[in-house]
């Protein structure tokens, strides 16, 4: 009797050791919001890695904007892109700066501060200096995570998400080319540009492109008519207000699809209203993708819009 209680301890002990280990190993951040976290993937019949396949039935797309950071997801890292994908088919819109020695990593802020255990610019640093810094979630929160490079981001994209990149100021777009070339990514990455110039630029770089231009009024409109720039390569980034019903009718016309932002003032709205069907109005109203700082909500909303047709 008595081996037996200690062969029975034992195997107890056993049994709390290796259940702590699990809780352990399963410890990661968690969605907050219910509803997000009942669905396990939105759209799961929709595969979307390919603009060409994509513009021929444009079904509305969640852009991730800086990656969709979520507390303990920090902005521009893999593993925030990872989470968003788990959940629905994205565009990761992120964003591209430059190191001393010139390699190209992802980080919006021109210095390391905010985001980062590090300090100073981005620009004064080595890749290797950066490699010893971990990334910090918008909570304040360090992970465990560390900043990619663009060729680890594009590489871990194939075949599952389409990129918008935005190149930070400084950063030649003959690079940013020459790595989604070299990674064959010239279909599921597209680069975003703030100036006519930038977007001809980028389409002399590299014909296939597509290319996310500034597309919010008439007079835009008539910059890229004059840049002869050609529709079908692309994007119409409309801004972080919504446009008129007209606006995107025209823009349709000339065969661009439409971003909207709703990142920002439209963003805080409707989450201060608790009002995401609003979501679905921007894509009924002309929207093709919405660009927004809660890609998880939207995409809820999203998925109501789906089960409407």
């Amino acid at each position: 009797m008595k081996s037996f209680k200690i062969i029975f301890i034992s195997f107890l002990s056993f049994v709390l050791l290796f259940s702590c280990k699990q809780n352990e190993t399963k410890k990661q951040p968690e969605i907050t919001t219910k509803e997000v976290k009942s669905i396990s993937r939105i759209d799961n019949d929709v595969f979307i890695s390919s603009f060409k396949k994509w513009k021929k039935s444009p079904v509305p797309l969640v852009s991730a904007h800086r990656g969709g950071p979520y507390t303990g997801f920090p902005e521009n890292a893999i593993e925030s892109f990872e989470n968003i994908l788990k959940h629905t088919p994205v565009v990761i819109e992120c964003d591209i700066a430059m190191t001393k020695d010139s390699v190209l990593v992802m980080m919006h802020d021109k210095t390391l501060d905010r985001t980062t255990t590090g300090k100073g610019n981005v620009s004064e640093a080595t890749y290797k200096e950066l490699q010893s810094l971990n990334l910090v979630d918008n909570e304040g929160n360090t992970t465990t995570f560390k900043i990619p490079t663009l060729d680890e981001v594009l590489s871990w994209g194939k075949g599952k998400v389409l990129f918008t990149l935005d190149v930070k100021r400084g950063v030649p777009f003959k690079k940013v080319l020459a790595a989604v070339e070299k990674h064959e990514a010239v279909d599921y990455a597209a680069i975003i540009t703030y100036r006519v110039e930038d977007a001809k630029l980028v389409h002399e770089l590299n014909k296939d492109v597509m290319i996310s231009v500034s597309a919010g009024n008439d007079g835009a409109l008539e910059q890229l008519a004059k840049a002869k720039l050609p529709t079908d390569k692309l994007l119409g980034f409309v801004g972080t207000r919504q446009p008129k019903k007209e606006h995107y009718l025209k823009l349709q016309n000339l065969g661009i699809h439409t971003i909207l932002g709703t990142l920002g003032n439209l963003d805080k709205s409707a989450e201060a209203k608790g009002n995401d069907d609003v979501y679905v109005t921007y894509i009924e109203n002309g929207a093709n993708i919405l660009a927004t700082d809660r890609p998880l909500e939207v995409a809820v909303a999203l998925k109501k819009l789906k089960n409407k047709l």
